[in-house]
């Protein structure tokens, strides 16, 4: 008999525990919930699409072109050989004016001096910028989350208490009516204790109400049901900084390294075949063109070579920007290291004034309880009056919810100090 009840109280204290949800849970919940986390695979498509954009520069570029022109003056004979060309039998109209051509040029690149390869690295560290970026988003929910899951436990914890404080109220106020139906109590006494217990009910009230809205807000926020939460393990803290802010300014730093090396690219010569190909009037042929005026095929292929040295100008410029933008990056990594040193040191001091405090409310519930059961003694001996009675009672419950108080603070700073560093 007493294995099967033990095995009940197991099942039923799994149960309990298996429906409370961990801040684990919730931090990996809103990861997956919240709509930010849509955005990394978004930025990463677009980072694929754009740097697919840029490759395709090693292809064959392919131009279609389609051109008429009426020209002051075209090349002819010169006069004095008109005569001449006469006696021959030769008919020399010249060059009309009005002109047309329908071509196509085709291009293929064969040494780009890094062009193509530095826009590409650009894209890629564009699009890590943004990845960290929206890291950097994701972490404030996760710190939100945070706040919001510490608040719902310390209602809960208060919940607990006030439950206590009722049925104790309660227990006092049903002794109290028993002492005025014999006598030895005033009706005063009993209405003041009643009062009390009807004040507890109401604050109970305004608990379930907070705790609904926390609930609900927390439940929405993870895309989880979550009702009753589990009071997280003390953990220990790293010194490794890990903040997705670090992740952040290193990206930038990088893309700063690639649009260096893009000015070093746009100083390169660039060499490339070409093929041109049209059909009008007139054609390479001018002699035939000038005799006949009829359209023709006509097409040429070669290679170009092309050294712009118009970025040598603005180069001097381009790089000390690039500098400048290194050091506004670095003095941001500068800036966000004192204030998260700040933070660890206030989330480390709050943490040590919480576990001092907490060494004494094991002893002030003890001593208090002790207070409160000798004014239930002297109340009904007729010592006290029941004021005094309520009085410690309210101090009693006042110093059990100092302790949750002091335990659920504690542990959200300890908590707020490892999402510090996020480790």
């Amino acid at each position: 008999m007493n294995k099967v009840f033990i095995t009940i109280i197991y099942i039923v204290a799994s149960l309990t525990l298996s429906a409370q949800t961990t801040l684990e849970q919730c931090q990996q919940a809103v990861v997956r919930n919240y709509p930010l986390i849509k955005q990394r695979d978004l930025i990463s498509r677009t980072t694929q699409y754009t740097v697919a954009n840029i490759k395709k520069g090693w292809l064959p570029q392919v131009s279609a072109s389609a051109q008429a022109t009426l020209q002051s003056d075209v090349a002819s004979w010169p006069d004095e050989m008109e005569p001449f060309m006469t006696q021959m039998g030769v008919d020399m109209k010249g060059l009309k004016k009005d002109q047309y051509r329908v071509g196509i040029d085709l291009s293929q690149t064969i040494y780009d001096g890094g062009s193509i390869a530095s826009q590409t690295a650009i894209a890629r560290e564009q699009g890590n910028v943004q990845v960290a970026q929206n890291e950097v988003n994701l972490y404030t929910v996760r710190m939100r989350v945070n706040d919001l899951y510490f608040a719902l436990l310390l209602v809960n914890e208060h919940q607990k208490l006030n439950q206590d404080l009722q049925q104790l109220l309660e227990g006092n106020e049903q002794k109290l009516a028993s002492m005025f139906k014999r006598g030895t109590a005033s009706e005063s006494d009993y209405n003041s204790v009643k009062a009390e217990r009807l004040n507890a009910t109401q604050q109970g009230i305004q608990l379930a109400a907070q705790q609904q809205a926390l609930s609900r807000m927390l439940s929405t926020l993870c895309g989880i049901e979550v009702n009753e939460v589990q009071k997280p393990p003390i953990v220990e803290t790293s010194t490794v900084n890990l903040r997705p802010e670090l992740q952040l300014i290193d990206a930038q730093l990088r893309l700063t390294e690639a649009q260096k090396q893009s000015i070093d690219a746009a100083m390169r010569p660039k060499l490339s075949l070409f093929a041109q190909g049209f059909y009008g009037y007139p054609g390479y042929n001018m002699f035939n063109d000038m005799m006949h005026h009829s359209w023709s095929l006509n097409g040429m292929i070669g290679a170009r070579f092309t050294w712009n040295i118009a970025p040598l100008y603005t180069r001097k410029n381009d790089l000390a920007k690039l500098k400048l933008q290194r050091a506004q990056v670095e003095n941001n990594r500068e800036l966000f290291l004192l204030n998260n040193n700040l933070e660890q040191i206030e989330h480390s001091e709050n943490v040590q004034r919480y576990c001092k405090m907490m060494e004494t409310d094991s002893e002030i519930i003890d001593l208090r309880t002790k207070v409160r059961r000798s004014a239930e003694s002297k109340l009904s001996h007729g010592i006290i009056d029941v004021n005094e009675l309520i009085k410690e009672i309210n101090n009693e419950n006042a110093a059990r919810v100092q302790q949750s108080i002091h335990e659920t603070e504690m542990l959200k700073e300890l908590y707020d100090l490892k999402y510090a560093n996020n480790n």
